[in-house]
């Protein structure tokens, strides 16, 4: 499901709401865990699972970029900046189906890439739940490239 965007205390955002049919538990998992979160997305490492702890983002050549964690609520809440200026979080709520999932990056700048990390959060979701699943996410660079058109068109929505 395409992301929409609202404003939340006077910053857009866009907020992706998945229900998944696995508990929150295992959703949790995939975003705190190395080994699962590096399955749908590589470039990310936990160094220390905490508030204020610490996140690299791997350049693939030896460098990275320090991200911060700025909220930790065991199975409920993870929240972290997002360079250059923005941050995202992750909210889990349990039900009888498994789990609702609520993701939210606030868009304090908005640039040319920005439409490219929306589609990226975006496949990415769809990554988390196939891997749930037990599937395998074939051609994701495929379905990103499908998919980029829908956030350029919602983010020229919101310059208008």
């Amino acid at each position: 499901m395409t992301a929409k965007i609202e404003n939340i205390n006077g910053v857009p955002a866009a907020i992706y709401k998945r229900d998944i049919i696995h508990s929150v538990a295992e959703v949790w998992s995939y975003l705190t865990e190395n080994e699962k979160l590096q399955q749908w997305f590589p470039e990310l490492e936990i160094k220390l699972l905490e508030n204020e702890g610490e996140i690299h983002f791997n350049f693939g050549d030896g460098s990275y970029e320090k991200i911060e964690i700025t909220e930790l609520e065991p199975n409920k809440v993870f929240a972290f900046s997002w360079p250059p200026k923005n941050s995202v979080r992750f909210e889990l709520e349990g039900n009888n189906q498994g789990c609702k999932l609520v993701f939210i990056e606030y868009l304090h700048e908005i640039t040319d890439h920005t439409p490219k990390d929306l589609t990226g959060w975006h496949v990415c979701l769809d990554v988390i739940e196939t891997l749930l699943d037990g599937k395998i996410f074939e051609d994701r660079k495929s379905y990103w490239q499908e998919r980029l058109p829908q956030y350029q068109e919602l983010l020229k929505e919101l310059s208008n």
